[in-house]
């Protein structure tokens, strides 16, 4: 719906609006250096941009390992997902479409996607990521890179409560919901803490944040069966798939002994 998207990108913007006034009016630093943010491009803004199509991918093929899912050449499950968001007529066009070609609503998407996530979804995605992976991240991390993660995970978790609860991302289930996006979230605040320090800049967050945005839903394209809380990037496959890579990174951090900062 129009006027829940609108209500979410606002919601977006207020991690940074708070940020901006803690520094001003409490901390009194300047707001550049302490979010993190420069805008000197290197590898890892690339990587941020790269690995969030891979996830959907991932998430995608566990997706088809759990009980009752299935692959759907004709995405009869998407349609029946999000068929009520469309006219009959874009109905039929899009089922036409697929008909004519079966991967092109796949090859549109990940294009889509991946122009929105350096473009208007990192925009919006910025206005979360300088308070998370900005101000928040720079103060916590002391503690250590784990213990950091887990804190800013379950704040940013908890954070969307109010959204959750209004049918975003679990419309089946709101309430169970708001505990499976604070895990989703928990699990998903390494990587981004990770790639925001290696490319010493907030933006890179906010580059893998808006194109996660924008590429998550290809995980579900040609997926049948399941539910919003097993399918899809933010059910259990999602967390799995996370989880997989939290792990590499953990491995990766210890065998090498990654600098993060």
């Amino acid at each position: 719906m129009p006027g829940a998207l609108i209500v979410a990108a606002t919601y977006m913007f207020l991690p940074l609006l708070t940020t901006i006034g803690l520094l001003t009016f409490v901390f009194h630093e300047p707001i550049k250096p302490a979010i993190g943010l420069s805008f000197r491009f290197n590898r890892w803004w690339l990587i941020a941009w790269a690995v969030p199509p891979i996830l959907a991918l991932l998430t995608f093929i566990v997706s088809l390992l759990l009980p009752g899912v299935f692959f759907d050449a004709g995405m009869q499950g998407m349609f029946a997902r999000f068929g009520t968001t469309l006219s009959p007529e874009e109905l039929a066009t899009m089922q036409s479409q697929l008909a004519a070609a079966p991967s092109m609503p796949m090859l549109l998407g990940l294009a889509g996607g991946m122009a929105a996530g350096i473009t208007v979804n990192a925009i919006a995605a910025f206005g979360e990521e300088a308070g998370w992976r900005g101000l928040l991240l720079k103060s916590l991390l002391p503690l250590g890179f784990w213990k950091s993660s887990l804190i800013i995970g379950s704040v940013w978790g908890l954070w969307h409560a109010p959204l959750i609860l209004l049918g975003h991302n679990y419309p089946q289930h709101p309430v169970i919901g708001v505990g499976m996006m604070t895990l989703w979230t928990i699990l998903l605040t390494p990587l981004l803490n990770f790639v925001t320090l290696r490319a010493k800049s907030v933006l890179a967050a906010a580059i893998f944040h808006g194109t996660l945005n924008g590429t998550m839903g290809l995980a579900l394209l040609y997926i049948g069966g399941g539910n919003d809380l097993t399918v899809g990037g933010t059910g259990l496959a999602g967390m799995i798939a996370l989880l997989l890579v939290n792990v590499v990174l953990y491995v990766g951090m210890k065998k090498h002994r990654l600098p993060v900062a």
